[in-house]
């Protein structure tokens, strides 16, 4: 795994090219390893990503956003309209750095 951290967030990317494998390693390392911490998820290489493979990262995702963190997934693979409502996938690393701040906006004023 590749960890890009910076001051408000970190970015994760797999580096052996397996979306299940990935996302099973991030069901155990984001709560014990990035807890508090604002997480994007770099899955721009894999350029034919299907929903049920993006689905894999929807308990993580739920379970990060509870403890009120952002959970960010980059890829650009999947059409926006079949993505669930409860996960954000962007398709840039830019608009999920936007989306993180835009978040932390929102819990500053309370929602």
């Amino acid at each position: 795994m590749k960890i890009d951290n910076h001051e408000t967030y970190v970015v994760l990317a797999d580096e052996k090219g397996d979306v299940a494998d990935f996302a099973s390693f991030l069901e155990y390392q984001i709560p014990n390893k990035f807890k508090g911490q604002n997480v994007i998820i770099d899955l721009q290489d894999f350029t034919s990503l299907e929903l049920p493979q993006l689905l894999l990262f929807l308990k993580t995702s739920n379970l990060h956003r509870k403890t009120k963190q952002s959970f960010v997934i980059v890829n650009n693979a999947i059409n926006p309209e079949v993505i669930p409502m409860e996960m954000i996938v962007v398709p840039t690393l830019q608009e999920g750095v936007d989306v993180i701040e835009m978040e932390a906006i929102e819990r500053d004023l309370g929602f």
